[in-house]
């Protein structure tokens, strides 16, 4: 089964354990008086739409400014296409949108299909894909396409004449970025964007092309020349960031043409380039045309985090001592998160990237690995700490990491085991483990300010291993779930590629 898209999980189930030691001093309650205090948190689980399990969807933007979140939500009904399954559980399941306490089921093309939403703006408006019950004659795998909801509509935002498309980001103009194909032949096509998140959900026999949707038109933004190429985000001002490759010959260490990220504005699309290798990839953009991501090196050796803006240019955000990262978020403020391999290569740490410094965030306590996801305009940073067992952390006011199990509100049965995504008002998108291992979507969302007890525990959660409170994963669904991001750039960010 391809996930293509659908977006929680990282491969912490890689690593090596390690023994990490923690001075425990810095993080003493004592020597922590003047800090402000931590928020505590209502956790809202999203729920499922009649089946077992529900899903975050997208590192970018599955919560707008006003506190809508969406997900993927299995039904109760089995997926006609199985085992060629877009779903997580090969049960039909659909994009879902959570507001003011009601999950409303987004749905699908008209048929039994499959759908998933990958942004939505702060207006509402919603993009992603959706099955539309065919089957791809070129292939044999179902059809997926780009899809618009607007205001309870679901709109097919068609192809360039080829047999997919899929819909990435939407601003708050309504521009809309993605990638389609056209029905022209193409071996490579099934490789842009390979080993991410980015890659198509299926195979592809035609040129993908990047679209920009406004209007009711679908416009072909070109290439770098190459013959595929896929828009990944659209900025506030309508620039654009995605993929392309630069020629149609193979590099002997990938099997395919060079792919270099791209920067599109007024028509023109501009060659961002990589650190020296054959591969880059964008992740991240923001509103004021900054793109960050993760570049081969020299050789294809190694993998590093990149920033790339018309002023400076491309720069390497270094590393933590290792050869592999990524930068997986950016701020409109430029200040960058992602996550960067120590010396040795096995063990992955998140860090933070700000005025050419880039600093280790550590993890929590006991656990071996940290990895960034998002990063708001507070300087709020929210990840994944594991390998065994995964639990969510919030970063903030230099920290240290907290385990967001410490910040929520009792009540729920709810393990915090992923954090994706924070907005502006500290609203945090996640994901959350019942005990029997299924995956809830969840919100948390800011109530108040811990009290002394609270902090107290906050304190001696930094210094004492977390319990093994979700340790019925290694049974269930949610080791399958977890290796998404295992792809993701030959796992540079949380594990090594071979």
């Amino acid at each position: 089964m391809k996930f293509g898209k659908w977006m929680y999980l990282t491969p912490l189930t890689l690593i090596v354990a390690v023994a990490i030691s923690h001075n425990v001093a810095a993080q003493d309650p004592a020597l922590q008086t003047n800090r402000p205090k931590h928020h505590r948190y209502r956790l809202i689980d999203m729920g499922t739409l009649g089946g077992p399990q529900s899903v975050i969807a997208s590192l970018s933007s599955p919560v707008n400014s006003s506190g809508i979140g969406t997900a993927v939500a299995d039904t109760s009904i089995p997926d006609p296409f199985s085992p060629n399954c877009l779903g997580q559980s090969c049960l039909v399941a659909h994009a879902a949108e959570w507001n003011n306490g009601t999950l409303t089921d987004l749905g699908a093309l008209p048929g039994v299909n499959t759908s998933m939403p990958f942004y939505i703006n702060d207006l509402g408006g919603i993009v992603g894909i959706s099955e539309n019950g065919l089957i791809d004659p070129l292939t044999g795998f179902p059809e997926v396409v780009a899809v618009y909801w607007n205001h309870g509509k679901i709109i097919d935002l068609g192809t360039f004449g080829g047999n997919a498309s899929y819909a990435n980001a939407i601003n708050n103009e309504g521009q809309i970025v993605g990638m389609a194909l056209n029905t022209v032949p193409d071996s490579y096509s099934s490789g842009i964007g390979k080993n991410t998140f980015f890659a198509p959900a299926f195979p592809v026999a035609t040129q993908s092309r990047a679209f920009l949707w406004q209007q009711g038109v679908m416009h072909d933004l070109g290439t770098l020349g190459g013959n595929d190429a896929q828009a990944l985000f659209v900025n506030d001002r309508g620039q654009v960031a995605g993929m392309s490759y630069t020629n149609t010959v193979a590099n002997p260490s990938t099997g395919l043409p060079t792919q270099d990220p791209f920067f599109w504005e007024d028509g023109k699309m501009v060659d961002i380039g990589t650190l020296g290798g054959t591969s880059g990839n964008p992740v991240a953009f923001n509103n004021r045309g900054q793109v960050v991501g993760a570049s081969n090196l020299a050789g294809d050796t190694g993998i590093r985090p990149f920033l790339w803006d018309k002023k400076e240019g491309l720069r390497d955000l270094g590393s933590l001592g290792g050869t592999m990262g990524a930068a997986i978020a950016v701020n409109d403020s430029g200040i960058v998160v992602g996550n960067s391999s120590l010396p040795g290569g096995v063990v992955f740490h998140a860090f933070i990237w700000e005025n050419g410094v880039m600093t280790d965030l550590g993890t929590v306590a006991g656990l071996q690995v940290s990895a960034a996801f998002s990063i708001n305009s507070k300087r709020q940073v929210v990840g994944e700490a594991g390998p065994t067992p995964p639990l969510g952390w919030l970063w903030e006011d230099s920290g240290p990491i907290v385990d967001l199990n410490q910040l929520v509100l009792p009540g729920s049965d709810l393990t915090v085991v992923g954090a994706t995504y924070i907005n502006d008002r500290g609203e945090i998108a996640a994901q959350g483990a019942l005990p029997n291992g299924d995956s809830h979507a969840i919100l948390l969302i800011p109530d108040g300010d811990c009290d002394d007890a609270c902090e107290a525990r906050i304190a001696d959660s930094q210094s004492n291993p977390p319990n093994a409170h979700v340790s019925s994963m290694s049974n269930n669904r949610m080791p399958a779930m977890r290796g998404r991001l295992a792809r993701k750039f030959q796992s540079p960010s949380l594990g090594p590629s071979n």
